[in-house]
């Protein structure tokens, strides 16, 4: 512990010296983990995120919401085949997957707590049938493509100082799901300590302080500091396939998306999907002072969010979810530690474990404490030419954020139901449907045959003898 008065000594001058109140109570481990989470706060910035977001006291949202437009966005085609538009960002998309040009990207740090489930998120069991975990499902999509165009794509795995060596272990041990081990990199999300409203870095207990990610757009920085995006380089690729863990929909390898991002000229490109219902917990693409951003659920007021246009629709119904293309570039300025163009930090008040005046760990029922983090869509008002694409629920999203009820595994092992229905459907296969449109029996249907509907129609009408729809079908 020779970094010990130094390390101290910094903290006194920053006036955050408490962070030491127990340090002669604690063991020699607990000591050494201390000091190597104080290594890696950065007192400066806590010290500016202190000034310019809690001192500020900005209460009220600084967005003269009067002046918000909807962003356009690029129409979903109902005949893609037929569309020469479509056609020709397919044709573009394909030939840049081809040659090795874009690798996949899962945002994966946070663990499975609220949904009852104490391992990492992408650990989860959730398809229907064979109960395949996000990670075996993600994994099995590339593979798909993989095979498809012929080229190995890179896997990147965003994980946490707190799921990190789970995440690297699960993976080790089902042999990468069939994935190229040297292509599929791990680096760990940037953490930031929490702070109470006088700006002093909370003590989660004796020895350790109370650190939080710092938003998903820590990604950005992370990718940076950890060489993955060297790394990517060196490999080629230019363009990053950005998704979240939580939604096994997702298509992570879609032609169409990285055609219209490389014919747009973009350097950030995302998803839309149509709002369910006007409150839906989602953000809101949005112009502002002429340029594209998010607006989160949460900071738009509700009859924003359910104000109608012209045509009795939805105004603002381009819901964001998490799905992003960035070219490798782009991401390479923004997240230099020394780049003039960082993503902003946001605070928000949350509930914060802390030690009372006795030295006791505290469970708060209320939100105590300031968390720092980043956005990664704040990165759309920087970006060059940024474009916004129309996808289809039923093809890209259900996202598992609660144990029970709406967002949750059972509603989304329902929706991956309805999807596989809807294949077989389009092939010709008649199935029984409950008043909710699910079918009334488990299917699955594993990425490695196909992981879109015109695939699969392809490959099922090549089978010379297929297989028996019943409960319990496994297609693979």
């Amino acid at each position: 512990m020779s970094n010990y008065a130094e390390i101290r000594e910094k903290f006194e001058k920053s006036g955050q010296g408490h962070v030491f109140k127990y340090w002669g109570g604690l063991t020699d481990s607990q000591k050494s983990r201390l000091l190597s989470q104080l290594e890696e706060v950065d007192l400066e910035e806590i010290a500016h995120l202190n000034e310019t977001l809690l001192f500020a006291n900005k209460t009220e949202s600084q967005v003269d919401f009067s002046r918000l437009e909807p962003a356009p966005y690029v129409k979903y085609s109902e005949n893609k085949e037929a569309d020469p538009v479509w056609q020709k960002a397919k044709s573009v998309g394909e030939e840049a997957i081809r040659a090795g040009k874009l690798a996949a990207f899962v945002v994966a740090g946070g663990q499975g707590t609220r949904l009852g489930y104490d391992a990492p998120k992408g650990t989860l069991p959730i398809s229907p049938v064979k109960h395949k975990p996000f990670f075996q499902i993600f994994a099995e999509k590339i593979r798909c493509a993989q095979e498809k165009y012929g080229v190995e794509i890179p896997f990147m795995v965003m994980t946490s100082i707190i799921n990190h060596t789970q995440i690297c272990d699960f993976f080790k041990s089902n042999a990468c799901f069939g994935l190229n081990p040297e292509k599929v990199v791990f680096f760990k999300q940037g953490f930031i300590p929490s702070v109470d409203k006088f700006g002093k870095i909370i003590l989660s207990d004796k020895g350790e302080i109370a650190l939080a990610p710092n938003g998903h757009g820590g990604c950005l920085r992370a990718m940076v500091r950890s060489g993955a995006i060297a790394k990517l380089k060196e490999l080629g690729v230019e363009y990053i396939s950005y998704f979240q863990v939580d939604n096994p929909l997702v298509n992570i390898i879609d032609p169409y998306f990285l055609g219209f991002h490389i014919l747009g000229n973009s350097e950030m490109s995302s998803k839309m999907i149509p709002k369910a219902y006007p409150l839906e917990k989602v953000g809101h693409f949005c112009i502002y002072n002429g340029k594209l951003c998010v607006i989160e659920y949460s900071d738009l007021p509700a009859s924003y969010q359910e104000m109608r246009d012209e045509n009795g629709g939805l105004k603002f119904v381009a819901g964001s979810v998490a799905i992003h293309i960035l070219n490798v570039d782009f991401v390479e300025a923004k997240g230099a530690d020394d780049s003039d163009c960082k993503l902003p930090f946001h605070v928000a008040f949350k509930k914060v474990p802390f030690l009372d005046q006795g030295g006791n760990v505290v469970k708060p029922e209320k939100p105590n404490g300031y968390k720092y983090e980043m956005f990664v869509f704040d990165a759309l008002e920087s970006a060059k030419n940024p474009l916004v694409l129309e996808g289809l629920r039923c093809d890209e999203f259900s996202a598992v954020k609660n144990k029970e009820g709406i967002d949750s595994p059972a509603t989304c092992k329902r929706d991956q139901k309805r999807q596989f229905a809807e294949w077989l459907e389009a092939a010709g296969v008649s199935l029984e449907r409950d008043s909710e449109k699910t079918p009334v029996y488990d299917i699955e249907i594993s990425p490695l045959f196909a992981s879109n509907k015109a695939d699969f129609v392809e490959k099922w009408n090549a089978l010379e003898k297929k297989p028996e729809i019943r409960d319990g079908l496994y297609i693979e």
